[in-house]
């Protein structure tokens, strides 16, 4: 008698593992077979967490804080955030206007999860960071692009978010300084895609901005709510304090926007997950109030480390790289390098065929372009030592000099 297996349910077709995960898997499977694997797949700050971070955490494990938190955030740490955000921002935020999930990730399912209905567009700039559209599609929504070109800095430009937008775009999503390529938005910029926000009053508007104190060259960052406060109704401003202070593994992202959006969110959130751990918690609101001597020195070594990694890239036949003036990633066009072979045989017809060879024959992982919804390039990661950066781009020199 045939059995009949138990089943998944249909929007688990939509769901895709990000590229960015596939691609360190793969490197840790060469590093377990003993290869010297370079990774620059993950965007992972190599500095340790503050100590003064940790230790807010260990006190707050002696002081009992290890009981059920709320499920929005501790009342010390939505403080320690509204403090953030009027200090910062210049965002008035009251505690009922902001909650506090599993990193930035959990806040953005919390928002999709509460507003998309199927068939609702997301518009969201390419390049982007892999899981926005994942996440739109898991929830039934249809990820709409609006191209950002390598010419223009890879910033948004208002044309390009006015021929995305139609009745249908439930939200448009905004990640300045961005992942993957680093741009970051002007105040001119951001008035101007104001200006065709205001034209899409059903639109709401997500605004990540956890790269925002990962700025180069004398840019600034502009909260969109501090630049476009009528908008603020329908903005979510995301942030978290995995990038700026070290803390990826302590998960804690963070959210302020309009009450209504947040109360719903702490619903979905309280039959998901309920609150997050108290002690990441404690920890995070030592760094919010903490001295920003950190991320100066953050901030400096990343610049630092960007031009190294631009400037060698722009040294290879066929290879363009634009400097970027935020986060912790180059993303370097190889258009240049394909319709080739490479020295172990493998054929180089996409950017994915360029970073699965590079990586099996190099032994250096990054991310093809096309994942990020905008080939053919790659995202470097410049976030690891001065030593692996400079060796990953004389691999990655002779990979491109081996093409034939």
């Amino acid at each position: 008698m045939i059995v009949d297996e138990p089943g998944f349910a249909a929007r688990t077709g939509r769901l895709e593992s990000p590229a960015t995960i596939a691609m360190a898997v793969r490197a840790r499977a060469l590093r377990a077979e003993g290869h010297q694997v370079l990774s620059l797949a993950l965007g992972e700050p190599d500095f340790a967490t503050p100590r003064a971070v940790i230790e807010a955490a260990h006190r707050a494990a002696l002081d009992g804080q290890t009981k059920y938190p709320p499920v929005d955030g501790t009342p010390a740490l939505k403080a320690a955030i509204a403090r953030k955000f009027a200090r910062e921002n210049g965002l008035d935020y009251k505690l009922s206007e902001i909650m506090v999930s599993n990193g930035g990730k959990q806040v953005i399912f919390n928002a999709f999860m509460a507003t998309i209905d199927a068939g609702d567009e997301v518009v969201i700039p390419a390049p982007y960071w892999v899981s926005y559209p994942l996440a739109a599609r898991l929830f039934g929504g249809v990820p709409v692009v609006a191209e950002c070109r390598e010419e223009d800095g890879f910033r948004l430009t208002a044309p390009a978010l006015e021929a995305a937008m139609s009745s249908r775009t439930r939200w448009v999503v905004l990640n300045f300084p961005s992942n993957p390529t680093g741009a970051v938005m002007g105040l001119a910029d951001l008035e101007a895609v104001a200006e065709v926000l205001r034209r899409y009053p059903q639109a709401w508007i997500l605004s990540d901005e956890i790269y925002e104190h990962l700025v180069f060259d004398g840019a600034r960052h502009h909260a969109l709510a501090a630049v476009a406060p009528d908008l603020a109704s329908r903005i979510l401003t995301v942030n978290g304090v995995s990038k700026s202070y070290a803390m990826t593994g302590w998960r804690v992202g963070y959210a302020g926007g309009p009450e209504r959006l947040i109360r719903m969110m702490t619903r979905i959130q309280g039959n998901a997950t309920s609150g997050i751990s108290s002690i990441a918690q404690a920890a995070a609101a030592a760094a919010l109030d903490g001295p920003a001597s950190l991320i100066g020195e953050m901030r400096d070594t990343y610049a630092r480390r960007r031009t190294m990694v631009v400037e060698a890239l722009r040294a290879i036949p066929g290879v363009t790289c634009a400097m970027p003036q935020g986060a912790f990633y180059a993303y370097p066009g190889i258009a240049g390098c394909l319709g080739r072979t490479s020295r172990g045989g493998q054929e180089v017809r996409t950017d994915e065929d360029f970073a699965r060879a590079l990586l099996e024959e190099q032994h250096v992982a990054c991310v093809h372009g096309s994942a990020f919804g905008l080939g053919p390039y790659l995202r470097l990661s410049c976030a690891t030592s001065d030593d692996v950066l400079r060796e990953a781009c004389a691999r990655i020199a002779d990979f491109v000099d081996g093409l034939r």
